[in-house]
Order: structure tokens, then sequence, then C-alpha cells
């Protein structure tokens, strides 16, 4: 069985992509949480990963880190699941988008953190944060656009693509982010994931 150490649900953007990808794979895994605002939590995860950070997946003798780098395992580990689209070009598209997140969206990272139990109505992001927000609507709506006819995820299945978006997911919600047509469309689905619904009651439980 896996072992996946995250940090915490309410806060941990990082830590949701491969916890989701494990639940859409219906893979039985442990979870090992480390609070992140302890005054020890720099210990802790530096006595699991020396390289400091949340998530880190352990299977057997194997320790990966990063949250791309465990999806990408993950990918390996169980072709059959389509964790990436099939055909060449979709899946060059899936692997630039979730590129295009795992690196970028700085100011969206800025003054949106993940905090999926807080309401931050009356936010006005600043034009920088507002340009990564449409950028994603934008990449959003295209990938909808294309793909619809498979399905309501980004390809039309679930990929790792919808893994890295899902943060932002609770991030426009949580900030009151308007969002038009396809791309609200997907994210309403995305939050009544059984998956989605599951970490988000599991935050509200770690913020009591």
């Amino acid at each position: 069985m896996y072992t996946l150490i995250i940090g915490n649900k309410n806060l941990s953007s990082w830590s949701l992509r491969p916890w989701l990808v494990l639940k859409m794979l219906s893979e039985p895994f442990e979870e090992k949480h480390i609070d992140l605002t302890a005054s020890d939590s720099k210990a802790r995860i530096l006595a699991c990963n020396p390289a400091g950070k949340v998530p880190l997946l352990i299977d057997q003798q194997l320790h990966i880190a990063d949250s791309l780098a465990i999806c990408e395992y993950l990918a390996d580990c169980f072709p059959a699941a389509g964790l990436w689209p099939d055909d060449i070009a979709s899946r060059a598209t899936a692997r630039s988008a979730v590129a295009e997140m795992h690196a970028g969206f700085q100011a969206l990272r800025s003054e949106l953190p993940m905090d999926v139990c807080s309401d931050h109505a009356g936010f006005v992001p600043s034009a920088a944060a507002q340009a990564d927000i449409n950028r994603i609507i934008s990449l959003w709506d295209s990938l909808r656009q294309q793909y619809q006819g498979n399905g309501p995820f980004l390809f039309g299945h679930f990929t790792i693509a919808d893994a890295f978006f899902a943060p932002v997911v609770w991030r426009f919600a949580s900030y009151h982010i308007a969002l038009p047509g396809l791309a609200a469309d997907y994210a309403i689905h995305m939050q009544q994931l059984p998956a989605m619904q599951e970490w988000h009651a599991a935050a509200q439980a770690e913020a009591q």
C-alpha cells in the first residue's frame, strides 16, 4: 500500500493533487498528515523528505517527492487509467497545461492562496492576478469546448490536468471569482466530485 504524506487539507494545494489522483484511481493508500502551521513542521517534513516539502509518496523503499513527479509515477503504475490522454497531441496539450500550472501563475498563488474553508467575499485581485485568472478561464473554456463530447473533465475523462487545477477550483470558490459558461460548469463538476467533497469535509474538520 502507498503512503502519502501531505500537509493541511485547508491550505496545501500541492498535497491535493496526488491525493485526488489516488482517490480517482480508487487505489487504497495511507495518509500521514503534517500540520504546516505547527512549530515543528519543518523538522517533521525534513525527517521524511530532505527537500523539505510535501507531498511525498512512499512505495516500499521508493520515496517520490513533488506533486508532478508523484502523478507521473502513478501514471506509469496505472497505464490503463488514462491519467494522460491517449493520443499524442492531446497528451502534449495536457502536459503543457500541467506545466503551466506547476510553474506559473505566481500572482494567483500569492494573492489567492488555497484556503478551502474561508469566505473571501469582496476580494479584488490585482491586475497581475486578474491576468492569471483570465488565462486559466480561457484555458478551461478552450479545453472544454474541444473535449466536452468526451466527458465533463478538461480532456473528457479525468487526467492529471484536472488534479493540477483542482486547487484552483477551491481558490475560485472561496475568493468568489465569477466564471463564465463552460468554465463555471467545469468548476461545479469538480467541486461535486465525491473525492473533492471528502477533501472539503476534512478541511472543515481541520479548521474547527
